[in-house]
This record gives structure tokens, sequence and C-alpha cells, in this order.
């Protein structure tokens, strides 16, 4: 049975091949995509982040930016060192232990995959660098520095309510920005919707920042940055919804925007979820979701709202993050775990990504009017009108 689009287009881009500073594959894709859609326009910035939007705009309204981050923790290949032997270096943030005879898979211009064993760390900077030798040599000559290496991992796979494949974090969450960038392009009350695409954001959000710098958003822009962010189960389960996410381990977000993001999630839960809501196999659920603070992790909202942009964060809670399986253990030291590190595959929830959708879904139409409820100093002055009378009389006896 072949899967619902979103699910295609799901499976489709969180299996691409793709690192900080080589995002071209994903960006080839996009650019397929878009082309496909000829009322819609694709342009980059002077650092080659994606904007996507209408080609007529509404540029009097105040614009809604939805982003997300082309790049994954991989390999980059920085040097031939002899046959069958690359000098590559890692951008990301995956701890030492889960290197230990890796095996990868190095990606030529064409063809198959190169499978190969990481063997050797060599301390350097910006990015430390690991020896890595391919099986018998083969294919060698297709060599060269700036090809991509990963993790080589099990296909890609839809287990009941998980998807289980290579890079969830941020192309799950890309995913979903187009999806739900597809359903409203024919709906007027969306046209001041763009989305924004950043490069690099796993070494130091410097995509983002390059955005910022150049004025990529115009300065009034609401910024909502997606995510997929490390799940701790008794906090942020991973299938309890996507999470509106009010801070990271940086920062913490615009009250005003991350309110109103809630407000509207707060609606969809009331009125039962919608078309384009979290659905459960074999059946409609109500619509679940989440308001964190997620410190597990930084993201681009920081650097946004640091240049001034009015910024929050919903995410996806994430599995295996950065492909580090058991990390909670390894983190802690425990000696079996950090001698038998291993990678896999990240993993989400099909509801959470689905109720994503609908979540953005319903911003794009529906902010405005959650940006309009009650102010919180309007609710506070009416709470304390309604009760200033218990304080007319004495504490009481101490």
């Amino acid at each position: 049975m072949h899967p619902a689009p979103e699910l295609r287009l799901l499976l489709d881009l969180t299996t691409i091949p793709t690192a900080a500073g080589r995002e071209g594959r994903v960006i080839a894709w996009i650019e397929r995509w878009a082309s496909e859609r000829p009322d819609l326009a694709l342009r980059r910035d002077p650092s080659g982040n994606l904007i996507l939007e209408r080609r007529t705009p509404d540029r009097a309204s105040r614009p809604l930016f939805i982003t997300a981050h082309l790049d994954h923790p991989a390999f980059v290949v920085e040097q031939i060192i002899g046959p069958g032997t690359i000098l590559a270096s890692f951008r990301g943030g995956v701890m030492d232990p889960y290197f230990r005879e890796a095996r990868v898979e190095v990606f030529p211009p064409q063809g198959d995959p190169l499978r190969a064993t990481v063997i050797d760390k060599r301390d350097a900077k910006p990015f430390p660098q690991w020896l890595i030798e391919l099986d018998d040599g083969q294919g060698a000559d297709a060599l060269a520095p700036g090809l991509i290496a990963r993790w080589a991992l099990p296909p890609a796979s839809i287990e009941g309510d998980l998807l289980h494949t290579d890079a969830c974090d941020d192309l799950a969450a890309l995913a979903a920005s187009l999806v739900a960038f597809d359903r409203l392009r024919a709906e007027p009350r969306a046209a001041h919707v763009r989305l924004l695409f950043t490069r690099a954001e796993e070494v130091g959000f410097i995509g983002a920042i390059a955005a910022c710098k150049h004025e990529t958003m115009p300065k009034d822009a609401r910024v909502i940055a997606l995510e997929n962010s490390r799940s701790f189960p008794t906090d942020s389960p991973i299938g309890g919804g996507p999470i509106v996410r009010v801070g990271d381990r940086l920062s913490t977000f615009s009250p005003a925007l991350t309110g109103a993001v809630a407000r509207v999630a707060e609606a969809i839960a009331s009125s039962g979820g919608g078309a384009g809501g979290a659905v459960a196999p074999g059946g409609a659920h109500p619509y679940r979701w989440q308001r964190k603070l997620m410190p597990g992790g930084a993201c681009e909202a920081t650097a946004f709202q640091a240049w001034g942009y009015e910024a929050t964060c919903v995410c996806l809670p994430l599995g295996n993050y950065h492909n580090m399986a058991n990390l909670q253990s390894v983190q802690d030291g425990d000696a079996q775990a950090v001698a038998h590190a291993q990678v896999a595959r990240e993993f989400i929830s099909i509801s959470d990504y689905r109720g994503m959708i609908e979540l953005l879904v319903r911003c794009a139409t529906d902010l405005g009017g959650a940006w309009g409820a009650e102010p919180l100093t309007d609710r506070l002055e009416r709470l304390f009108q309604q009760g200033r009378g218990v304080l007319d009389s004495t504490p009481g006896p101490t």
C-alpha cells in the first residue's frame, strides 16, 4: 500500500544526505517541488538560504515566516589520505563514543554510496576530524573533498505510529512546513505566510544568523521556527503531540507569540482537531499538543529573537536525538552504555507530524485572532477586581 502524500514527502526528505554547508541535495529536492507549483516563487538570499512564497504575496500585512533548517549532523570529506582512506570533518553535535568503529556511507556525485568504517580521530578546528576507510578500497577513484558521508543505517520505515529514518532533525519539520504551505496555496487569508529554509544550523545557527544580518525577513515579521527536539519520555513524550516551545537552554521566546500559537492549539483541541489534524492509525483521536521549555538543546528562535524578531518555536519530540541511541545512559557515564554506544535512526510520531501540519495551517489563518485575545495584564486586572475584597480584612492571627 502506498503511503499518504504527506508521508511520502516525509520519507523522501528525511532520507536525503545533507550536512552543514553541503545542503545541495535537499535544496535540489525543494527546487523540483516548487517548480511543480507555478503559483509559488523560490529565491535565495546572499548566503544561500531559501525563501518560498506566493508569486503575489500579501505585502501589506505583517508577514508570518515559518522556518526550518536544511542540514543534519554528518561528515564532510576534507582530504584524500590514500587509496580508500579519507579525512572527514564532522559537522554537528555527536558524542565521541558513537564514532568508535562506526559504519558510514560516503556519497559520490553519481552511483551508490560507498560503505566505510570510522577508524580514528584527529583533533581539529573548527570541526573534529575522523579517519574513514572504505571497504576494500572500493570506489576510491570517486572520492573527492566536499562529499558527504553519514551513518550507515537501515532503510527508513514507518512502524505503527513511528517513523524511523536517517534525519528527522530538521527535515521532518521542513516536510511539515511544505505540506502545510501546499494546503494554504489557495487560502486568501494566508497570503502573508512565507517559508524560510536555513543552512548550517547544526554548527551554530550560521544560516539563521546570516538571514538576520541580510534582513532576509522584514524586521516586523513574526517567526515560527520549526524543530525536532530531544524527547524526555516523562516530560515531552513522543506521541504527545507537537510542542509549542516556550524556550530552549539559551533563552525563552516571545511570550506574546508563544501564547498566540498556544491559543491556536487550544482551539484545535477544543474543536476535536481538523481535516489535517493528528490522526492515529485506525481512526481519529482528540488533537494532542504540548507546551514545554525543551532545555535539551538550542534552536534558531533564539538567534532570530537576539536580532530583534518576534519569534517562537514549534517542535516535534524526537527519539535518538542526532542518531544517538541510549543517549541518557551514555551522558550519565554508564560504563556499559559508553562501551557499547551505537548510532541509530532518529524517530518521531506520525500523529505528532500531522499535528504539526494542522497547527501550522491554523496559525496561518487564525493567529491574528489568537493575537487579539485578552491581554494578560487585562486578564490579571479583571481577576484583581473580582477578588480584591479578600484584602479588605486583616490577615488574622499569626
